[in-house]
């Protein structure tokens, strides 16, 4: 089994988010980057794939060189090879254009995409990278079992949960649940020596035209002083959720 996990190279929560140019770039000047949380959910099942099933596990980035730390990641996590294509991801088309036109060259069994990145958030790449490949899509993936060419998934829904059955090939959106935090692979030495050898591909864009363009950025309100009030005080609590807060 192939399988293909789709990684974005996105900033720490941890991180101060600052913008340029009248609010409409984004700064990445003292940024810490990492990789994007669904995405290593995905990973980490794609390395149990690999593990159980003999499987191969690529993974591949839409950015710059500077991503390239955090495909070495993924490789030190237990990717085999690592694939970059060399273009700014301006928006979600340009990004599920090359990744589709990546997997349109080179057949894989499962794609894993995360269902959002955790910078803009808009969950848009794996449905549209499914679209434009005609591969079958599982959003919102929360665990998956897949034996020779057929596959139970099951789904997070509104209210409960979905189960699936379905075949190869096939494209998932995933998120926690696939695996749980505590499940996550820490990259050893041994693992960070072997990334350096394995092999990192950058490949030339195709030829995208942005479709989407930033008028600005806003940072949200600061949030306002907490009010602490002490157990004994009850009357006081009720005063203040009814005349200030305006919760009762």
């Amino acid at each position: 089994m192939k399988i293909l996990v789709c990684i974005s190279h996105v900033p720490d929560t941890t991180s101060k988010i600052n913008f340029t140019e009248n609010n409409s770039k984004f700064d990445k000047n003292g940024v810490q980057f990492i990789i994007n949380p669904n995405d290593e959910f995905g990973l980490t099942r794609a390395i149990w794939f690999k593990e159980k099933n003999n499987a191969s596990v690529d993974v591949i980035n839409v950015g710059l060189q500077e991503t390239e730390p955090t495909l070495r990641k993924a490789l030190a996590i237990g990717a085999d090879k690592a694939i970059r294509i060399n273009i700014e991801p301006t928006d979600s088309s340009v990004v599920a254009k090359s990744i589709s036109d990546y997997i349109s060259d080179n057949n894989y069994d499962l794609i894993i995409a995360g269902r959002e990145s955790i910078d803009y958030n808009g969950g848009m790449v794996p449905g549209m990278i499914s679209a434009l490949t005609k591969i079958n899509f599982i959003d919102k993936c929360i665990d998956l079992n897949i034996s020779e060419n057929s596959v139970l998934a099951s789904r997070e829904i509104d209210g409960g949960m979905e189960n699936i059955s379905t075949s190869l090939p096939l494209i998932i959106g995933g998120q926690k649940g696939l695996v749980e935090e505590n499940d996550l692979k820490i990259p050893n030495m041994r693992g960070i020596m072997m990334a350096r050898k394995k092999e990192l591909l950058v490949l030339d864009p195709g030829d995208y035209s942005d479709t989407l363009e930033t008028d600005n950025f806003e940072k949200p309100e600061p949030k306002g002083e907490v009010t602490l009030v002490s157990p004994d005080e009850v009357e006081k609590l009720i005063e203040l959720l009814n005349n200030e807060a305006k919760a009762i």
